[in-house]
């Protein structure tokens, strides 16, 4: 007991000793630690094979996207030519508002279908050209040669989401007042039964509200108080000051204020109030969610949640599917250098196969997961993670397949 003791005391003396000596350890080699030049340099982070993987990937990556986005502009021209001649849209409007947006809200839609496409596509080169053999003969184990692949995806995950979270919805705006214009009606132009609370304890409901005129009918403002109703105004009509904010022309007026026993009512024909809300809050155009970036949606889900206002599930939905889609670039990477990196007879086509089937089955799986968070009771950001967590399960089975 007495020399377990001791030993345990010998052991801490020695490392009270060492933590002693480090400062001067620390000063004696400090020249080590400067960073240099070298340290800046791309060759002393990344070798020669993980660069020129990155460039293969990337490189075959933007091939993908511009050889299939070309193939789906032409169709989509060949199928709204009609529209466009038939509402006499400007070829300046179609080119610069329509397909300069078009294109970059496809191609990050279709992301991950873009880079399994890239992965499959040069690592089945790779395996049927035999290079992959010889990367292992050298000793490099599957490991590290996954490295520049997730070296890649990074920078597809960090630059899918900057788009679509910050620049493309910016395009969408002027995307979608085109097809509104021009291709086909999107815009909402009515609402039924709005009920939302404008303020704390103030809670405001409008019968049916029409946007051409910026009118809505049978209109009611209920006060609250400790739970109990104060003050209580109905209107016949109600409409919105364009050249203001939040202010509400009131109509054929009645409010009745209650103070205890007592109940003062007061009439009139119009008066001006400041009421905290705009058309825009219960007016929601389809495809609306798509034109804001991510801190606009954000305060926007926030602030109609505390109104109690129900529609927002597809804002929510988009939120979360913006961050889930950046990391689908990981779990499709792994899939795919996992399916295509053995050599088999027959070439690539088996491999190309398998990955578009998988990929299109990703999104396909991510629409229906959506699908019952809108329709059904299933939390959106469950319903957004759902096929990046399945596909995931999937990516470590076949990386434990993969060849060694």
């Amino acid at each position: 007991m007495k020399e377990g003791f001791k030993q345990c005391l010998m052991e801490c003396k020695s490392f009270v000793e060492k933590i002693k000596a480090l400062p001067a350890w620390l000063s004696e080699h400090r020249d080590d630690f400067k960073p240099t030049k070298e340290w800046l340099h791309l060759r002393h982070w990344l070798k020669r094979l993980d660069t020129y993987i990155i460039k293969k990937f990337l490189g075959t990556y933007f091939f993908a996207i511009a050889l299939i986005i070309s193939i789906a502009v032409v169709f989509d021209i060949n199928e709204n030519i009609d529209r466009f001649i038939n509402n006499k849209a400007p070829v300046n409007a179609i080119i610069f508002d329509y397909y300069l947006n078009f294109i970059p809200y496809f191609s990050n839609l279709f992301s991950p279908l873009f880079v399994f496409i890239a992965v499959i596509f040069f690592t089945a080169k790779l395996a049927e050209n035999s290079e992959i053999i010889a990367m292992f003969s050298t000793g490099m184990s599957f490991k590290r040669m996954m490295r520049p692949y997730m070296i890649s995806a990074a920078i597809i995950s960090i630059l899918t989401f900057y788009l679509g979270a910050y620049i493309i919805p910016r395009g969408n705006v002027t995307r979608l007042d085109f097809e509104d214009r021009y291709k086909k009606k999107k815009k909402v132009e009515y609402v039924r039964n709005v009920q939302l609370e404008v303020d704390n304890g103030v809670i405001a409901y409008i019968e049916r509200y029409e946007n051409y005129n910026k009118t809505g009918y049978r209109f009611s403002l209920d006060k609250f108080e400790d739970k109990k109703l104060v003050s209580h105004l109905t209107a016949s009509s109600i409409t919105y000051d364009t050249t203001s904010v939040h202010k509400w022309k009131i109509k054929d007026y009645m409010i009745r204020e209650m103070e205890g026993m007592k109940e003062k009512i007061t009439k009139g024909s119009e008066i001006d109030s400041i009421i905290k809300m705009e058309p825009q809050d219960f007016l929601i155009m389809k495809g609306q969610q798509q034109t804001m970036t991510n801190p606009e949606l954000s305060d926007y889900i926030s602030k109609q949640k505390k109104r109690g206002f129900a529609n927002i599930k597809e804002f929510e939905i988009e939120y979360h599917q913006r961050i889930a889609m950046s990391f689908a670039a990981f779990i499709l990477t792994a899939i795919g250098v996992s399916l295509s990196s053995r050599k088999v007879k027959g070439g690539m086509g088996l491999y190309l196969g398998i990955g578009l089937a998988l990929s299109f089955s990703y999104i396909l799986f991510q629409k229906l997961s959506s699908t019952f968070a809108v329709n059904g009771n299933m939390p959106p950001i469950i319903a957004v993670w759902i096929p990046n967590i399945l596909y995931t399960f999937i990516a470590i089975y076949l990386y434990r397949k993969a060849p060694k």
